[in-house]
C-alpha cells in the first residue's frame, strides 16, 4: 500500500490510571504531550529508521528499531497494509518516562496512529488504534484515555471459550477482549502530579502485588471505583455533596497502593500528608508519581503541604486540566 502522505505529526497526552480505587481499570488523560513528527523517506532502498530525541529520554532511550515507537509503528503498518519504509522519527518528549505518567502507553499510541494517518486519509479510526495498542500494552487502562482523551473505564471481555463475539440486541456485537468506554470530565477538575527524580518500573510494582486479596476488601474497591465518574462528571458541581469529598472517597483504595509502598516511600508519605488534609491523592499509574485530583485552584495550599518534598530538590510539580481530544495527528 502507498502512504496518503510522507509526513506525519502526532501528539499524544499523558495519561494517570488507577486513580486510587480503579486498578488496572481506570484512567484520566492529562493536558501534557509528547510531539512526534515521522517523515517517510524518498529513497525506496532506505527501510531504516532514524531517531531524534528530545526531552525526557534523550540520554537513555536507544535510537535503533528498539525505540518503542519504533517497534510498534512497524507492527502497525504491516497491519494496516503499509510497506515497509524507512523514516525519520524526532520526539519532543515531555512525559517523564517510567513515573507513572504513561510514557509507554504514549509510545504505543503514537506509533499506531502514525501507521494509521499514513495508511488512510481523513479521521483516524480510534477504535482501531485503541485495539491494537491495548493487545501490545496488555493493560488497557493507559491507552484508552491516550486514545480517546478523558476519563476511561477499560475491560478485557471474557466470553466462553472458543466463542468470539456475543449477540447484544439492537446493537453490534459485543467481541471478546479490551473494551473500553469514555466519559466527560468537568472542566473544572485539575489534576496537580507531582513528580519524582527517582524512577519504579511496573514490572516491579506488580511483582509485590498479592495473588488474592480479602473479600471486604474488594467489595472496598468497588464502592470507590463507582463513584469515579459521578465525582469527575459535570453534574458534580449541581448535586448535594461536596464534589472535593467525592474525589476523596472515589480514590480510596485497598486493592494496590499498600502494597508498593515500600518501593516508593517518599511518594507515599506525600499521599498520606496531602490525604490527611482531605485532598483525593493517590499514586499515579504504578508510580511513583502522585496525582491530586481536585476542583477549582488550589495549587497553592496543595504545594504549600508538599513544601518539603519540594525543598528537597528531588520533586517537582505540575498542575493540569483533563485533556479531552486524546491523540491528535495531523498529515
Amino acid at each position: 500500500m502507498t502512504p496518503v502522505s510522507r509526513h506525519v505529526q502526532v501528539r499524544v497526552p499523558a495519561t494517570s490510571a488507577n486513580l486510587g480505587s480503579g486498578f488496572d481499570s481506570v484512567g484520566l488523560a492529562l493536558e501534557y504531550f509528547d510531539e512526534l513528527n515521522f517523515t517517510l523517506c524518498a529513497d525506496p532502498a532506505n527501510r531504516n529508521a532514524q531517531v531524534i530525541i528530545h526531552g525526557e529520554g534523550e540520554n537513555t532511550l536507544p535510537r535503533d528499531e528498539t525505540h518503542l515507537v519504533v517497534s510498534t509503528f512497524r507492527r502497525a503498518c504491516q497491519t494496516f497494509g503499509l510497506d515497509r519504509y524507512g523514516f525519520i522519527l524526532e520526539t519532543e518528549n515531555r512525559i517523564p518516562q517510567a513515573r507513572g505518567m504513561g510514557s509507554s502507553a504514549e509510545a504505543i499510541v503514537a506509533g499506531i496512529a502514525a501507521a494509521a494517518a499514513f495508511a488512510q486519509d481523513g479521521e483516524i479510526n480510534r477504535a482501531a488504534i485503541f485495539e491494537l495498542a491495548a493487545s501490545i500494552e496488555g493493560h488497557p487502562d493507559n491507552v484508552a484515555p491516550a486514545v480517546y482523551g478523558g476519563l476511561t473505564v477499560s475491560w478485557d471481555m471474557d466470553l466462553p471459550e472458543g466463542t468470539g463475539s456475543v449477540a447484544i440486541p439492537g446493537s453490534e456485537p459485543l467481541h471478546k477482549g479490551f473494551h473500553t468506554a469514555t466519559y466527560a470530565v468537568n472542566p473544572a477538575v485539575m489534576a496537580s502530579v507531582f513528580i519524582p527524580s527517582f524512577e519504579l518500573s511496573t514490572e516491579q510494582a506488580r511483582q509485590v502485588l498479592p495473588d488474592m486479596v480479602p473479600y471486604r476488601n474488594a467489595m472496598y474497591n468497588v464502592s470507590r471505583v463507582g463513584l469515579l465518574p459521578g465525582a469527575l462528571s459535570p453534574a458534580a458541581l449541581t448535586g448535594t455533596r461536596d464534589p472535593n469529598a467525592l474525589l476523596y472517597a472515589a480514590t480510596q483504595d485497598r486493592l494496590h497502593q499498600q502494597y508498593r509502598k515500600d518501593l516508593m516511600l517518599p511518594s507515599w508519605q506525600l499521599i498520606e500528608i496531602l490525604r490527611a488534609h482531605g485532598y483525593a491523592a493517590a499514586v499515579s499509574g504504578a508510580g511513583p508519581c502522585v496525582v491530586v485530583l481536585h476542583y477549582g485552584d488550589d495549587h497553592e495550599a496543595i504545594e504549600a503541604l508538599a513544601s518539603a518534598h519540594l525543598a528537597s530538590g528531588q520533586w517537582r510539580v505540575l498542575h493540569l486540566p483533563v485533556n479531552t481530544t486524546g491523540v491528535m495527528v495531523e498529515r
